[in-house]
């Protein structure tokens, strides 16, 4: 491929990095102010007087004072990423100019001389076996691998001691084939310059600001881009194909200020990468919240209406936490799919107990889940607490939960249990303790994933129990199947939930279409009304309208992912739930007993019970005979 750059081998030679990264740190330095001048408007500032100011004028500072703060957030983000960017420039060049140079340097050891054009002259050498005289010098031409790759090593770099394809003819002076090999090193160094040259070219001039002092939803767009457009330029050095294990290992060899660099480059990164400390991801990830909403703010489709809600939602929480839990900290978070969203209540690399609960049908990134799944985790967190104070509850969004028919299907689950084990994998892998005690814990379709997830090859990275409420099934015939042992698996089954009683799939198929015309609506996944929705709320209507005693009297052993979790021949411990209020007395919300598991204020006895089980002491809890 050609390049655009006119880099000369000179100037690769004469390059000064340390310039490069003298300037980088300069504009870290300015990123470091915005950020901090950002902070200081909205806690000394906005916040103070919007907390004890209440008349027209304070509220018209504090909006001239957002404005303020967008601004320094904005250039904190913009220069962070010139920062990074001109720091990964430097870094990149780095290698090529030290080939250049060892080359150079062979060449004056031999004696040899550099054109300007990079060719190379060496001098006579050897004898002509027909008249015995020396044979004359010349001059050597190198080969950039442009037409052809040759003597290239794993890395793609040039290695002359590699050969490649047929021998070329042999010239009698020994010093051909040696400055040929140099002046094939130095063009490939050039080229290899070049290429970088151009590629960090483009991205340069893509961070540019525009003009005025307004940041509006398409400055945030354009924030997004570059973040994209420096990512895909300087991100090579990532450690994106490793193991959470060894990523954390990466990451701890890093002085605090690479890590500073990295959080303000490459933010959307590090705020997703699995392996990477909580406190990181979540300094990461607040960046990138932000990114998203103005990426997302002014669209006109009801899908980023409706992730654009949910975005707000969580930011309010984050900024404005509720100091009855635990701090939240924002481990993930992205637009694909259906919405990405993972936040802890607590430290989850500080604490001893670690729970990571999967949501099921219905859940997206929305207001619903910003307000209900976020607070059945917090709830857990704060019910744990009181056992053992060392303990954090995440939620986690890491996959694409089925919104409508596909939750018939296995598709989502298997997809998601492979997202949820690095992650949990990047759980233990940051936690402080030697021996944290982790548990994982589904709701309804959320317990299909996580019990997919457990019989992954070596079950789910460092969970020591499984809870599973609300459960239709976890494609598992016993609990011993899930890789904790049958003790460590825990079962929520509410009398009234008609979930944890859908029939097998040969149950099912004459009941099918009075189901879908069942016509019950969507509702929302977060615990409040409608908690059940769409698709499922129509089956669970249409079977608990018409079919419901058929399906009390089938077989216990059979449900729709398998074997019911809170039968006897299953295996696991059933814990006490409350019975729940009947299906179908309230249309707007027909499955009620389905949603109350994790909620003190409806369901004490089960929230109870998952908040001993998360704290580590799983023999308190009270327990109920098997189906």
């Amino acid at each position: 491929m050609a390049t655009a750059s006119a880099l000369t081998w000179q100037q690769l030679r004469d390059l000064r990095l340390l310039e490069l990264t003298d300037a980088a740190d300069g504009w870290g330095a300015a990123s470091k102010f915005a950020d901090h001048a950002r902070q200081r408007v909205d806690g000394d500032m906005s916040g103070k007087l919007s907390k004890t100011q209440h008349s027209e004028s304070a509220r018209a500072a504090v909006k001239r004072l957002k404005r303020l703060s967008e601004n320094y957030h904005y250039i904190h983000t913009e220069t962070g990423l010139i920062r990074g960017t001109l720091d990964a420039f430097a870094t990149e060049l780095g290698a090529p100019q030290r080939r250049l140079r060892d080359a150079l340097a062979d060449a004056a050891s031999l004696g040899y001389s550099v054109r300007d054009n990079g060719s190379i002259d060496y001098p006579a050498g050897g004898k002509n076996e027909l008249t015995g005289d020396e044979i004359p010098g010349g001059s050597v031409v190198g080969n950039n691998g442009m037409l052809d790759q040759p003597n290239l090593d794993a890395d793609g770099k040039y290695d002359p001691s590699l050969s490649s394809g047929a021998p070329a003819l042999k010239s009698p002076n020994p010093h051909r084939a040696k400055a040929q090999g140099i002046a094939d090193r130095l063009a490939h160094a050039v080229r290899e310059a070049q290429e970088i040259d151009d590629r960090y070219s483009e991205t340069f001039q893509k961070l540019k600001a525009a003009p005025g002092l307004r940041v509006d939803s398409e400055t945030w767009a354009n924030v997004a881009s570059d973040i994209d457009a420096v990512s895909d330029t300087a991100g090579k050095k990532l450690p994106m194909d490793k193991t959470p294990a060894e990523r954390k290992e990466w990451w701890d060899q890093l002085s605090s200020e690479q890590q500073e660099e990295y959080i303000a480059t490459f933010p959307e990164v590090i705020g997703n990468m699995d392996g990477i400390p909580a406190v990181a991801r979540d300094e990461a990830n607040r960046e990138n919240i932000q990114v998203l909403i103005g990426k997302l703010d002014g669209r006109d489709d009801e899908k980023s209406k409706t992730m654009l809600a949910g975005l707000e939602k969580i930011q309010s929480s984050l900024e404005h936490p509720d100091p009855k839990y635990p701090q939240p900290y924002l481990l993930g978070i992205g637009d694909q799919g259906n919405g990405r969203a993972i936040v802890s209540y607590g430290n989850p690399d500080a604490a001893a107990n670690v729970s990571a609960y999967v949501p099921g049908l219905g859940t997206a990134l929305d207001e619903s889940f910003a307000t209900g799944d976020l607070r059945r985790a917090a709830d857990t967190a704060k019910g744990a607490q009181q056992y053992d104070a060392s303990s954090a509850s995440i939620v986690w969004l890491g996959y694409d939960a089925p919104q409508g028919f596909d939750v018939m299907f296995a598709d989502d689950a298997k997809a998601g249990a492979a997202s949820y084990n690095d992650f949990m994998a990047g759980i233990s892998a940051t936690n402080e303790h030697a021996d944290p005690h982790i548990t994982a814990v589904g709701h309804s379709y959320g317990s299909f994933t996580v019990g997919q997830a457990a019989q992954l090859d070596g079950g789910i990275p460092g969970v020591d129990d499984i809870v599973l409420v609300g459960s239709p099934g976890t494609g598992a015939d016993k609990a011993a199947d899930l890789n904790v042992g049958k003790d460590h698996v825990f079962v929520g089954a509410a009398e009234n939930d008609p979930v944890t009683k859908l029939p097998s799939h040969e149950q099912a198929s004459g009941m099918l279409d009075g189901a879908l015309h069942a016509g019950i609506g969507r509702g929302n996944a977060s615990g409040g009304p409608g908690s059940v929705g769409g698709f499922v709320g129509s089956v669970i209507g249409g079977v608990t309208g018409g079919t419901f005693g058929f399906i009390q009297n089938g077989d216990p052993d059979l449900r729709w992912f398998g074997t019911d979790p809170a039968s006897k021949d299953f295996g696991a411990h059933r814990f006490l739930v409350d019975d729940g209020p009947p299906a179908l007395r309230d249309a707007d919300d027909p499955t009620p007993a389905h949603s109350n598991y994790f909620n003190p204020e409806k369901d004490k006895e089960s929230a109870d019970n998952i908040a001993r089980i998360v704290a580590g002491i799983p023999e308190e809890i009270t327990t109920d005979r098997p189906r």
